[in-house]
């Protein structure tokens, strides 16, 4: 469901989302922050398709999120930046080590990242293995967190992940889960247990929020 927007429509339509997004917030964005975490440093692992989410983040000023080097990450660099969070560039193909490097430093700092664990191009919902060897390097503990709207008051863009974003107030929630510790000395057979931990998080969150947002907006 939602309003569909056409594949060549939709780089301008977020252009001008972007630079409207953070002035009109009150007007566009109605979200609930459900068992946002204590722990601090943390690395917030997300579906690309969820990074609305980020602007409901309670401590977005301390947060660090990693964004393409594309025309679409551009966009979602700008806005993302409009929102108060800080923005490092890069992805697996283009300067992804040193993107990831810079957010590692982040961490160490006692800052926080959010990280899109199946961008920049999908597969969707499934998890890269980058949010895994970050967590197990810097030993700062990887909170999956989703955001769901069942509202048919969505621009829904025709993009790889289906990105939506929500209108004129609608109610959202972002939903936060238990921390997950990745040891230091985890084998790489170890390190895939805790990929498809994570991802398995991510599905099960995702089916709560379904599940009970009339009881989550309410409480």
């Amino acid at each position: 469901m939602g309003i569909k927007i056409d594949k060549k429509y939709t780089v301008g339509l977020l252009s001008f989302l972007t630079k409207h997004f953070y002035a009109f917030e009150s007007l566009f964005y109605n979200c609930k922050n459900i068992n946002f975490p204590k722990e601090k440093p943390a690395i917030f692992a997300l579906w690309h398709a969820h990074q609305c989410a980020l602007y409901a983040n309670e401590d977005r000023g301390n947060l660090n999120v990693m964004i393409s080097k594309s025309l679409d990450g551009d966009i979602i660099a700008a806005a993302t930046e409009h929102m108060g969070i800080k923005v490092v560039r890069g992805s697996h193909k283009r300067s992804g080590a040193a993107a990831s490097l810079a957010l590692i430093e982040k961490l160490e700092q006692g800052e926080c990242a959010a990280i899109t664990i199946d961008g920049p191009r999908g597969p969707f919902g499934v998890v890269k293995d980058g949010v895994i060897n970050i967590a197990k390097l810097t030993q700062v503990p990887i909170i999956p967190m989703v955001w769901y709207s069942p509202s048919k008051w969505l621009l829904k863009f025709n993009t790889w992940d289906n990105f939506r974003f929500p209108l004129l107030g609608v109610k959202t929630v972002a939903v936060y889960g238990d921390p997950i510790y990745v040891p230091s000395d985890c084998s790489k057979e170890e390190a895939e247990s805790y990929r498809l931990k994570v991802e398995n998080a991510l599905k099960d969150l995702y089916k709560y929020a379904q599940d009970n947002f009339d009881e989550l907006v309410k409480s």
